[in-house]
């Protein structure tokens, strides 16, 4: 693994860190005060990113998969009634369409590279 790319590994495991134990905290600081479906689409978007750089020869489809599921797992675990937070199918939407639209870019830019 090169340099760069262990760079990327790094910070897409911090945060992924971040973005679960800020989702399972019972009562998260919030770090921004925008809306719930915001939040999310902003965290998986910075995820799907970070996946992408840092498995940059990797499937599109399995990154995209694992990630909807992360998200899933997370609404998931969010139905725990000690942890005192709402478990709603739309926050997973939220997570999936965004790692879509990330996904879409990605695949039209390195198609769009390679023709060059």
């Amino acid at each position: 693994m090169t340099q760069v790319r262990a760079l990327w590994f790094f910070a897409l495991i911090a945060a992924t860190v971040f973005a679960v134990g800020m989702a399972l905290m019972p009562h998260p600081v919030p770090v921004v005060e925008i809306g719930d479906k915001w939040q999310h689409m902003a965290a998986f978007g910075t995820l799907t990113l970070l996946s992408v750089l840092a498995f940059p020869h990797g499937s599109l489809l399995r990154i995209g998969e694992r990630l909807s599921f992360l998200g899933a797992m997370i609404e998931v675990l969010q139905s725990i009634p000690a942890l005192h937070r709402d478990c709603d199918v739309m926050d997973w939407v939220a997570d999936t369409a965004i790692i879509v639209g990330v996904l879409v870019v990605v695949r039209v830019a390195r198609g769009t590279g390679r023709r060059r």
